[in-house]
């Protein structure tokens, strides 16, 4: 797997106003709400992509369900790693598999266009392996 950079960081939250405290009101990030609960800003310098994702969602693109599974270790953060192309997300997840991890989904191309597959660690954290088109395109000059 050639990973090329982090392409995002996102904290997992149950409580999606009280983080919103935090990262907005607080620490003055400039987060822009999508009206369901889910954070993110592209602007924040050293990071492609910081979001702060309730719960419901995490649960939702992992299971296709608003309910984290009971007996799942409930994710804290979630952190994606870019790889050169689409297919390269498919070849990541079979070396994970092999290496003795089990993935929460296959690779799959999520409305938006990021192609991602994602496993849950022992510490709750969600890492994806992930391919999004707009991070690899060309700046007009």
């Amino acid at each position: 797997m050639n990973v090329l950079f982090v392409a995002s960081v996102a904290v997992v939250t149950a409580d999606p106003p009280q983080s919103r405290r935090l990262f907005i009101d607080a620490l003055g990030l400039p987060l822009e709400g999508e009206g369901d609960g889910y954070y993110s800003s592209g602007s924040i310098p050293g990071s492609k992509h910081f979001g702060v994702w309730p719960l419901s969602q995490a649960a939702e693109a992992c299971f296709g369900t608003p309910e984290w599974p009971a007996g799942r270790l409930v994710p804290q953060a979630s952190i994606e790693f870019e790889v050169e192309d689409a297919e390269a997300v498919a070849v990541a997840g079979d070396e994970l598999q092999r290496a003795g991890f089990e993935l929460l989904h296959a690779a799959r191309t999520e409305p938006w266009g990021q192609t991602v597959t994602r496993i849950l660690t022992e510490d709750g954290l969600i890492v994806g392996i992930s391919y999004a088109p707009s991070f690899h395109e060309k700046e007009p000059a």
